[in-house]
């Protein structure tokens, strides 16, 4: 068993974190670091006796009460086309757009280091057709239909701010798609103290999707969006070219008087990844690194999809008690530490509906891509999608 850490310093972190270096720690300032939260945070590294790193992150991670699974009528359906139901959401998520109700942000910090360490928003999904690409032409096919422009932001990383920059400017990218930046932390060593990297300097990180929160009220854009008249936000991730604005599920929303909407699907083999469950106050998304050892996460045969529709005031204003997942990576050859925030911890602050939605067909709202052989396998799938919803044409 490997040796148990001899705990954190705090006194120690402190000190080396007043002594970075001025211009890193007023960008690490600007970007959400909140040293004190840091120092908190590396408290928590501290093995019982005989206590394995990766057991006491395990035990650090995991909730501890009991957890159910959702009952099936506890998730909403998606009406089918050309039914009355579908008739009567989608006109009043259409009234929604044609008002400029709505914003669309897209989760695009990713590197697809599977891709070769590229920017994934400037990944060919099609020859000569990025994701970023795809995302504007549904943007342009949405602010059609609405008949008014429907803001799309795009949350960038530390790495993909310049390049995804650069080609909104070489696109001419009207003026209501912008782009913000999301957190910046500092990875740490497992005795909690700064980890260095092979110049010596901290070694910094995005702190993950759940940045979002914070970022987009930084930005302004929330705040100005809402001076206009905005209510809704919908969130997805860049690579699911499924999760694109439905007026129906719009309207289901707005129906649910609910401040959040979450989507899922149904699983199929293989499938891992947060499921609803009942834990604390709500039903909300839980990763199965977080679920008691005692639950087995296959009695819930739908996961979350990581497409969200939230109140836009309900963005500016939730306070979300942020569970800060320890997460251990490799870096230079090292283990290092690095807490990371979900963005469906929305669901343990707000009351959330759920809907469930298709995988398959020109219907899908699930087509993730994280590596060149799942693009090769989804392309023909992507492909119907994207024609179905005026990205190609």
């Amino acid at each position: 068993m490997p040796p148990a850490s001899h705990g954190p310093s705090p006194s120690e972190l402190a000190s080396e974190l007043a002594t970075i270096d001025p211009a890193l720690r007023e960008r690490l300032a600007r970007s959400g670091l909140n040293p004190s939260r840091l120092i908190e945070l590396a408290r928590t590294l501290v093995a019982s006796p005989g206590e394995s790193p990766e057991a006491r992150r395990d035990r650090r991670n995991r909730l501890t009460e009991d957890v159910r699974p959702p009952a099936r009528d506890e998730l909403l359906e998606v009406p089918q086309r050309g039914s009355p139901d579908a008739a009567r959401l989608g006109a009043l998520g259409n009234e929604a757009l044609q008002r400029g109700e709505l914003a669309f942000a897209v989760l695009a910090g990713g590197m697809a280091t599977r891709m070769g360490g590229v920017v994934k928003a400037l990944v060919d999904v099609f020859p000569g057709q990025t994701f970023l690409d795809l995302r504007l032409a549904e943007n342009r096919a949405a602010s059609d239909r609405a008949g008014r422009a429907i803001p799309l932001w795009l949350m960038t990383s530390d790495p993909t701010q310049g390049p995804i920059e650069q080609a909104l400017r070489a696109r001419s990218a009207p003026p209501h798609v912008r782009t913000f930046p999301q957190d910046i932390g500092v990875r740490l060593t497992e005795q909690g103290t700064l980890f260095r990297d092979a110049t010596g300097a901290p070694s910094v990180y995005s702190t993950g999707h759940g940045d979002l929160v914070d970022a987009v009220r930084r930005s302004g854009l929330l705040r100005e969006f809402r001076d206009a008249g905005g209510k809704y936000v919908w969130i997805a991730n860049l690579d699911n070219l499924g999760a694109t604005i439905d007026p129906v599920i719009l309207g289901a929303f707005i129906e649910s008087r609910r401040d959040l909407l979450v989507e899922v699907c149904d699983k199929v083999k293989g499938d891992r990844g947060g499921i609803p469950v009942h834990a604390g106050r709500y039903l909300q998304i839980l990763e199965e690194f977080r679920l008691p050892k005692t639950f087995d996460p296959t009695s819930v045969g739908v996961f979350n999809t990581n497409t969200f529709l939230i109140g836009a005031e309900a963005l500016e204003t939730v306070d979300v008690a942020w569970s800060w997942c320890e997460v251990e990576k490799k870096v230079d050859g090292r283990p290092a530490i690095q807490f990371e925030r979900l963005l469906q911890e929305l669901t343990g602050a707000l009351h959330a509906s759920y809907i469930r939605v298709a995988r398959e067909g020109a219907a899908s709202r699930f087509l993730p891509v994280k590596d060149p052989d799942e693009l090769a396998r989804r392309r023909d799938e992507i492909e119907v999608v994207a024609r179905d919803r005026k990205m190609l044409t």
